[in-house]
């Protein structure tokens, strides 16, 4: 049995983010790789189990709806920061999938890729049934990195009947899964309301990490003019905030979700991004990409990723191919 470490404080940024503007945020074409740093001798094999084995005997170590490992101090300080070593990156895994870094302490199994980016762009797969009949499919994504590296695989989890009569308001399980098909992130988003007349049913998000263990939650904020998010952590601590914009309807550009520190200082970004004329108005297969601080606690960042997949659900998912957004929280 694993001896539990007392809780810490919680830390979801650096101390030297408390003054972070918005200058420079964006997403700038990527320019090179990751630093040179050594790798591990070979045959050391993967710190994943092979592929085909079950997660979740591995998950049977924490208690369930717990927060990692029972109270480990969260990954604040991320390697490959500026005054900090570089990340050991494994071996280059075929079909251009990002290597997998080594000796990150306090993190659960398969998020040792959130501490070494500040950006993910996530792409959702066209479902040329869906396209062609209108017939809703379930959703598909691929997260990648500013290389175009493959982070992981994203799979919604729903029945043909909840698709076809709740639309883009359906509850849904999207599993995330990384390359040797072992899920390592889960989302749960039950069947709400989002619209400012039902205060008391707005949208919730659970994410747990490794399934089943509780790393935080996104929940919908009551508002009338633009969405309004909190996120927050395993203990319900609100640790950063989104807010959109009063019109989400995407023409011809991009579509942009502030994230923002509790104090209303923004720290990053969810963007819906323009993918085409033609893509635009005959799929729902959108575009998104998304920023945070390098130091940013990869739960908090796990948790940022599953309000992006609530934000492309309640603002950009078409039923029927038929445009459903509409001005303010209405």
């Amino acid at each position: 049995m694993m001896q539990q470490q007392p809780q810490a404080p919680y830390a979801p940024y650096a101390p030297q983010y408390q003054g972070y503007t918005d200058q420079g945020v964006g997403y700038p074409t990527p320019t090179g790789g990751f630093p040179p740093a050594p790798y591990p001798p070979s045959g050391t094999g993967s710190p994943y189990h092979p592929p085909g084995s079950e997660y979740g005997q591995q998950s049977q170590i924490y208690a369930p709806n717990q927060p990692y490992g029972g109270g480990y101090q969260p990954v604040v300080v991320q390697p490959g920061m500026p005054g900090y070593p570089p990340p050991m990156m494994a071996q280059p895994i075929p079909g251009g999938w990002m290597p997998i870094p080594q000796g990150i302490p306090n993190c659960p199994p398969g998020l040792e890729y959130l501490t070494a980016i500040d950006q993910l762009l996530v792409h959702q797969k066209v479902e040329l049934l869906e396209a062609f009949t209108g017939f809703e499919t379930a959703n598909k994504y691929t997260i990648k990195n500013t290389l175009g590296q493959k982070v992981y695989w994203a799979m919604e989890d729903t029945g043909c009947c909840n698709r076809m009569c709740c639309g883009a308001a359906r509850a849904f399980d999207m599993k995330i899964l990384d390359t040797f098909q072992n899920e390592v992130l889960h989302f749960n988003r039950p069947l709400r309301c989002s619209s400012c007349w039902f205060p008391c049913c707005l949208q919730t998000m659970e994410v747990t990490a490794p399934p089943g263990n509780v790393i935080g939650y996104v929940e919908q904020n009551w508002s009338i003019l633009t969405p309004q998010f909190s996120i927050k952590d395993q203990n319900g601590e609100t640790v950063l905030k989104i807010s959109g914009p009063f019109c989400t309807f995407s023409i011809c550009g991009d579509v942009e979700f502030e994230v923002l520190a509790t104090n209303g200082t923004q720290v990053g970004k969810i963007s819906k991004q323009w993918s085409g004329l033609g893509r635009e108005l005959f799929t729902d297969a959108d575009h998104f990409g998304i920023n945070f601080p390098m130091d940013l606690d990869v739960r908090v960042k796990a948790t940022l990723l599953g309000a992006l997949f609530l934000i492309d659900y309640m603002f950009f998912e078409k039923s029927g191919n038929k445009e459903q957004d509409r001005p303010g929280m209405f």
